[in-house]
């Protein structure tokens, strides 16, 4: 059964750290860019980060540049998504992607809420 599922979301303030992981099954995991999306309230979802299947070259959006870190690790099958020095503004659902060719695979979601 294909499958990514996320954890590691939750409330933090501004300032603080969260790590999410997304556990993959199902699939040829070295294969596959994997890639991390949030959608905040009201708003499109957007990609975050990048990591390409060799785990080499990433990619990260303006706004989370220098302050999340996207990691894979190919012996559990899991992408990682450190994200510090976190602002309210990054407060969404953050949803695993994983993407080759025009296979795209979706997690369930994991909700982050940054607020004091």
């Amino acid at each position: 059964q294909v499958q990514l599922v996320e954890s590691g979301g939750g409330w933090v303030q501004p300032g603080g750290s969260l790590r999410l992981s997304c556990a993959a099954s199902g699939i040829t995991f070295s294969r596959y860019t994997m890639n991390w999306y949030r959608q905040a309230p009201g708003k499109e979802r957007e990609l975050v980060a990048s990591i390409a299947s060799a785990g080499v070259s990433t990619n990260y959006v303006g706004s989370v540049k220098g302050r999340f870190t996207i990691l894979r690790d190919r012996t559990k099958n899991t992408v990682y998504l450190q994200m510090n020095s976190l602002k309210p503004e990054d407060t969404g659902v953050y949803y695993c992607n994983a993407e080759r060719n025009t296979v795209l695979i979706w997690g369930q979601g994991t909700q982050v809420t940054v607020s004091s």
